[in-house]
């Protein structure tokens, strides 16, 4: 479940800020309000889970110094400048400075909320990014991410390690929320960059200006373009298929101007071309051959068999930990029904459902099927997953249950074969079958 971002209101003028907090709130976000830029500073540092909205003109520290200030912090925050009317001018260069929007009074509140999602999408996108990277110390703390052991996830593990330690430049395809920006972390930290500076941004967060601005320069007021940033490391462009065709050219002669082998390595994500269109249609050709000279493509959910079960098991036990309850025990129905959905949204679908499991079980309602049902009628008619042999469906449980089981005893073989009353030889095969080992739960 996605949770509110906090939204910091800075205006000297207190009917403004509780005008502009009410109306925010009731549209779901957590607001906080500053009567100056100087108090808002001392609550507003680096990696602050939410973005800002500042008047321009304000007693003291004004709102242009403020934006300076908050750039030379965190230049990934967002922050919504709102200037009065004759003031356009000066809401241009906050633009130029590294503002996200403004908005001319009188605003429409329907228009502020709408650049207030549109903000905190990019926030929530640039923090997920940097807590990975603090995660990820080195490249088999990130593949351990990977789970899965069905043959796809196999292959994927295999080009990862393969096309990691390469300095093409990788074109990462697939459909959404099958875990793209995960493997573009996992080729730079298993590679020779791994110890460089990973940089990204979404091409569909900003307009062209923005944009061109952020990646190429000038970068002025100490705000230092990503394409320098990320020199002699890895430049992530997410959302490639939103990179506007100007713009496509100017990234096309960086890459071009760098010669073999390239300083900085470029990994594009794609994450939703148009559906009559190919990648290769929507990007200059020029651009797609250079980007995609080395390719991944991301296997869906529902190609992935049991690791369904495996993925579904090992998130709600987070999710269970994070809530301080039980997780889930799913029957043998239920692992059929995850293993027979549909699975339009992928991985981050299956997150969802897991999360909401939980809560359920806390709460001592609900199943998993009402929740598949629910998430299926929402997102309207799907692709639906081939009919499996009966063994494959008895197989996924069988794994499921005895590596549930094995965590729960936390590897006690004893525990294990009493619960599931199985002897130790019959376990013994069926672990080994599974590729389950009894360190792994110790």
């Amino acid at each position: 479940m996605v949770r509110a971002m906090k939204v910091a209101i800075v205006d000297d003028e207190a009917d403004m800020r509780a005008s502009i907090s009410q109306w925010l709130a009731l549209s779901g976000f957590d607001t906080e309000t500053y009567a100056s830029a100087e108090d808002a500073l001392k609550a507003i540092g680096a990696d602050f889970q939410g973005v800002v909205v500042s008047d321009i003109k304000m007693p003291g520290m004004d709102g242009m110094t403020f934006l300076r200030r908050l750039m030379s912090q965190d230049s990934g925050l967002p922050v919504i400048m709102i200037t009065g009317h004759g003031d356009v001018p000066m809401a241009v260069e906050a633009m130029r400075v590294g503002a996200f929007d403004f908005l001319e009074k009188p605003f429409n509140p329907d228009r502020m909320t709408e650049l207030a999602k549109k903000a905190t999408q990019a926030r929530r996108m640039t923090l997920d990014n940097r807590a990975l990277r603090k995660e990820l110390s080195d490249g088999t703390t990130i593949m351990k991410k990977l789970v899965g052991s069905s043959p796809a996830m196999e292959r994927l593990r295999e080009d990862i390690l393969d096309l990691g330690q390469a300095d093409s430049h990788v074109l990462i395809d697939g459909e959404t929320g099958t875990g793209k920006t995960l493997v573009a972390h996992a080729l730079h930290a298993v590679g020779p960059r791994g110890s460089k500076k990973f940089v990204t941004i979404s091409c569909a967060a900003w307009s062209e200006d923005q944009l061109a601005a952020k990646l190429f320069g000038p970068g002025e007021d100490g705000v230092i373009p990503l394409v320098e940033e990320a020199r002699g490391g890895t430049l992530c462009l997410e959302d490639i298929e939103a990179l506007p065709n100007p713009l496509q050219a100017r990234l096309l002669t960086f890459i071009n101007d760098q010669g073999l082998p390239p300083e900085t390595r470029i990994i594009a994500i794609c994450n939703q071309h148009a559906p009559d269109m190919t990648l290769e249609q929507t990007l200059r050709p020029d651009l797609y051959y250079r980007l995609g000279a080395m390719t991944i493509l991301l296997p869906p959910l529902r190609t992935r068999g049991e690791d369904i079960l495996q993925l579904f098991t090992r998130l709600s036990e987070q999710f269970a930990e994070e809530y301080g309850c039980d997780a889930p025990q799913v029957t043998a129905q239920e692992a059929a029904q995850l293993l027979q959905a549909p699975w339009p949204g992928n991985v981050r679908q299956l997150v969802n459902i897991a999360e909401r499991a939980v809560l359920q079980n806390r709460r001592g309602s609900g199943s998993i099927a009402s929740l598949l049902m629910a998430d299926n009628e929402a997102s309207g008619p799907a692709m639906t997953t081939e009919g499996k042999p009966l063994k494959e469906y008895v197989e996924a449980f069988e794994r499921m249950l005895i590596d549930n089981t094995m965590r729960r005893h936390k590897g006690s073989i004893v525990a294990v074969m009493e619960e599931l009353c199985l002897p130790r030889r019959t376990l013994n095969e069926k672990m080994a079958k599974y590729s389950l080992t009894r360190s792994d739960y110790v």
